[in-house]
């Protein structure tokens, strides 16, 4: 376990250092932000009754997903392991003592771990001293505040073990780019990362909340913004491991399948 801590803690003071990067995207997420609840303020002042989440929720669950935009971004894939995967240069990861899957699982996760440290805090202190409608509102409790923090740990650590499926794939292409593009559209779309679950059809949010994308970003933060409670929130958190342990060992199999029908020639 300590060489995993090692490749974790490595990855994540690397990617401590992109400080311009990250106030450039501090800008951006506010600008992004601010014009996303301009929208659906025009949207729900139209037509409040058939809203379905109160407008200081909506705010809350934008705000959360600027502020951890880099713990969620599904378009995010480390370009080094794919071109290791792609040149043939993985024969020197599998020379390491080392588990490949959760190598560069814990790599994964320091990247986005980082790059959410840099940007969150400034996000989170600004959005909650706004006025009004823009606000970014405290939890309902510190029981919500608790469930929210389990949630938001069990999404970051189910959209790593999605994108390892992108990574195992990556051995049967010629190049990952397709792959990478239908990845990203399929779970920025049905994670809510574009609308919010709860704005679909309701026969389609019945059948979207339980699918694993849900589980990334959607379900901690309804639960943060209240639209998710009591036991159907402890549901949804249950079912956020169950798809956890599942895409995991889904996601070890498969790259272990890939690794050992692996052939690579030259010298």
């Amino acid at each position: 376990m300590k060489k995993y801590l090692a490749f974790f803690r490595i990855r994540f003071i690397n990617g401590l250092q992109y400080r311009a990067a990250a106030y450039a995207g501090m800008a951006t997420q506010f600008a992004w932000g601010f014009m996303e609840i301009l929208v659906y303020t025009v949207f729900h002042d139209t037509a409040p009754a058939a809203f379905p989440m109160e407008m200081g929720q909506l705010t809350s669950y934008i705000w959360l997903r600027q502020a951890l935009l880099g713990l969620f971004m599904s378009w995010y894939y480390d370009r080094e392991l794919l071109d290791m995967i792609t040149s043939g240069n993985v024969a020197y990861e599998m020379c390491r003592p080392a588990d490949i899957y959760t190598m560069w699982f814990a790599k994964n996760l320091a990247t986005r771990c980082s790059r959410a440290a840099l940007r969150c805090v400034p996000i989170f202190l600004v959005a909650g001293f706004l006025p009004g409608r823009f606000r970014l509102y405290p939890p309902a409790g510190a029981g919500a505040l608790a469930m929210f923090c389990v949630s938001v740990t069990a999404g970051v650590l189910i959209t790593v073990g999605l994108s390892m499926f992108v990574y195992a794939t990556a051995f049967y292409t010629v190049s990952p780019l397709g792959m990478r593009i239908v990845a990203v559209n399929i779970i920025e779309f049905m994670s809510g990362g574009i609308i919010p679950l709860p704005f679909f059809p309701d026969g389609v949010f019945r059948v979207m909340r339980l699918l694993p994308f849900a589980a990334t970003e959607s379900t901690p933060f309804l639960i943060y913004s209240g639209a998710l409670r009591g036991g159907d929130a402890g549901a949804a958190v249950a079912l956020q491991f169950m798809w956890l342990v599942l895409i995991t060992a889904g996601g070890k199999l498969y790259l272990d399948s890939s690794l050992r029908r692996l052939v690579i020639q030259g010298g």
